[in-house]
């Protein structure tokens, strides 16, 4: 079925779209997937945040024009799904990442993000990114860190004389 003009300019803007408020792309081969193993990762992609589409790649080009994943133009050869992943740059990678375990007809063409084309070997890397709220907790880490070990320094010299006292007190009750 053959999409009309109107149709096409719509995709194109949708695509757009979501390419301007998304923070990394993958583009992979899906020939050779079932239906029922599509729809689980359309189901699992949906559940982590990312959009999935499956667009001719003449469209995505248009799509992607003015955007930064115009540098994905040379990447975009034969039938492709495009994950856009939103929030967070790796919610995608670990999408893909985790489905090609159980299906390897999945090939991972490229990706990008933030204007960058990574080849896909770069999958695992991307995929390793922690989400926001582990870079949160990761952030908080470090900044707690020096505070804490103020406060143990300036405690330090309180513990030693309490330390100090006891064990003359301790000395003097074992020589009574």
């Amino acid at each position: 079925m053959t999409l009309r003009l109107d149709g096409k300019k719509a995709i194109v803007a949708e695509v757009a779209t979501i390419a301007q408020q998304a923070s990394s792309v993958i583009a992979a081969e899906y020939s050779g997937l079932t239906v029922a193993q599509l729809t689980e990762l359309r189901h699992k992609a949906r559940q982590a945040g990312v959009y999935m589409k499956v667009i001719r790649n003449t469209l995505a080009r248009r799509a992607f024009e003015g955007t930064k994943f115009s540098c994905m133009d040379s990447a975009l050869v034969g039938p492709l799904v495009l994950a856009f992943s939103k929030d967070e740059p790796g919610a995608a990678a670990r999408v893909f990442k985790d489905f090609v375990k159980k299906c390897e007809k999945l090939a991972v063409k490229a990706l990008s993000i933030d204007g960058k084309l990574l080849p896909a070997s770069d999958l695992n890397k991307l995929a390793s990114l922690p989400t926001r709220d582990e870079a949160i907790a990761q952030l908080m880490s470090v900044m707690n860190a020096p505070i804490t070990k103020f406060v143990r320094t300036l405690v330090a010299p309180h513990t030693k004389l309490v330390r100090t006292i006891a064990a003359v007190r301790d000395q003097k009750q074992q020589s009574e």
